[in-house]
């Protein structure tokens, strides 16, 4: 009995072409995911500092 595995390691079911194609959609899917948060987490920081400031203001005029 001969056993022949060079074709199938050759081929590999299709799944390193998925893997060519799906890594990098993976990676940018999560990069946008992690640009998204941290503009949110910005615009947050941004609003409460706004809002702190407003508060000395308006204490300060008192």
């Amino acid at each position: 009995m001969q056993v022949v595995i060079a074709p199938v390691l050759a081929h590999a079911g299709a799944w390193d072409e998925i893997l060519l194609f799906a890594g990098p959609v993976i990676a940018a899917l999560l990069w946008v995911r992690w640009a998204e948060k941290r503009a949110r987490l910005r615009k947050q920081e941004a609003a409460e500092a706004a809002v702190e400031s407003e508060d000395q203001a308006s204490s300060t005029t008192d």
